[in-house]
């Protein structure tokens, strides 16, 4: 079993869209095995984005992702982390096919829906993060 760590974020939880997306997770065989709903700092976004908090356009994200709470989950499966990139749809809202989680629901690359960790390794990683060290 893998794991890997999902955050819906705030479009998501303000459009009233966890249920639909959770549901997804669950009909394609993935167990969420924690879930928590929480409201998140510059501090942790720093470290959460620390590959690009030095792009112009990180401000805008830190604004985005604290503007209401998000909901972090440890989903547990079989290629866990490939099956739910390609369940999340593509990073860029243009690019992401229907079907999938931000074809049908993102309005911008901004407004996403959701992350997923790109890796086995990110995911353990960002599942510490947001868990404690002994989740």
């Amino acid at each position: 079993m893998e794991r890997t760590y999902i955050m819906l974020k705030p479009d998501c939880v303000k459009r009233g869209l966890m249920g639909e997306v959770i549901k997804r997770i669950e009909d394609k065989g993935f167990k969420i095995t924690n879930m928590k709903m929480m409201t998140l700092t510059e501090e942790i976004l720093n470290e959460h984005y620390a590959h690009i908090s030095d792009m112009p356009f990180f401000p805008g994200i830190v604004e985005y992702m604290t503007s209401g709470p998000v909901v972090g989950m440890i989903v547990e499966g079989d290629n866990a982390v490939l099956g739910m990139r390609i369940l999340m749809g593509a990073t860029k809202y243009e690019d992401a096919a229907a079907g999938t989680i931000r074809g049908d629901f993102a309005t911008s690359t901004g407004n996403n829906i959701i992350h997923g960790s790109d890796s086995v390794e990110n995911g353990e990683i960002e599942i510490k993060r947001f868990f404690g060290p002994d989740a």
